[in-house]
């Protein structure tokens, strides 16, 4: 049977809905596309193939992960200033955003 605790289903629906909320309020013109910038943030979370468990309940993320850590934010942060890289840099700093409000928990 599936495992379907409310936290990790959340965490999953928040991934999808702040970049659509950030598309629409910033965005409107062209909702669609910028929606779709913003959720190409999830690529970060290739590095989660690195780790062995891939997917650990009880981990932060942030710090652990090669693409969630600090010099990698920074990158991502240097991304969000010219104009033609600044959704997908967007999009990763709010993935890593929702990942350190995850992490609150532990």
């Amino acid at each position: 049977m599936l495992d379907l605790e409310p936290r990790p289903i959340l965490h999953l629906v928040l991934h999808a809905a702040v970049p659509a909320a950030v598309a629409a309020i910033w965005y409107r013109p062209r909702f669609l596309r910028a929606w779709l910038w913003l959720l190409a943030g999830w690529l970060i979370d290739l590095d989660h193939f690195l780790a062995d468990p891939m997917y650990d309940p009880n981990r932060c993320s942030i710090g652990f992960h090669p693409l969630h850590t600090q010099p990698a934010i920074v990158a991502f942060a240097l991304l969000a200033i010219p104009q033609r890289t600044r959704l997908l840099a967007l999009g990763l700093l709010i993935h890593i955003g929702l990942d350190a409000v995850d992490c609150l928990r532990f």
